[in-house]
C-alpha cells in the first residue's frame, strides 16, 4: 500500500472513531480523534477541509462559541495551507492553540507521515 494511501486509511480510521465516540456521547474522545484526524489531514486538501468542518460541528454541539470561531477561521486557511505545504506540523486543529504553531507529532501518526510524496498528497 502506497504511503499515500495508508496515510487515507489512517484518517478515515481516525474520523469513523470519532464518530463512534460521538454516538456513545463520549465527547472528549470524540475531540481527541477529530485532533488526531486533523494532524493525519494537513497534506491532504479535502480530508483537511472536512476535518476542520467536523471540528465546527463537535463545537457547536459543546456550544462552544470560541472553538466554533476559531474553526471558521481555520476552514479559510486549511485549503491554501495544504496546497502549498505551508501548514504547522503537527498541530491539532482546536481553538486552543495557535493556527501557526507546529506540534510534536505521536509516533504511532509519524509513522504514517513519513515517506509521504506531498505532490501525490495534495488532492
Amino acid at each position: 500500500m502506497r504511503t499515500s494511501e495508508r496515510l487515507i486509511q489512517a484518517w478515515t480510521d481516525e474520523r469513523e472513531a470519532a464518530r463512534a465516540a460521538r454516538g456513545r456521547g463520549d465527547l472528549a474522545g470524540e475531540w481527541a480523534h477529530l485532533e488526531r484526524a486533523h494532524i493525519l489531514s494537513q497534506p491532504l486538501v479535502v480530508p483537511h477541509i472536512r476535518t476542520h468542518l467536523a471540528m465546527v460541528s463537535c463545537g457547536a454541539r459543546r456550544h462552544d462559541r470560541r472553538e466554533v470561531a476559531g474553526q471558521l477561521l481555520r476552514l479559510l486557511l486549511a485549503g491554501p495551507g495544504s496546497i502549498t505545504g505551508r501548514y504547522p506540523v503537527g498541530n491539532t486543529g482546536g481553538a486552543d492553540v495557535s493556527p501557526f504553531r507546529p506540534m510534536p507529532i505521536p509516533e504511532d501518526l509519524r509513522a504514517i507521515l513519513e515517506g509521504l510524496d506531498t505532490s501525490e498528497a495534495t488532492r
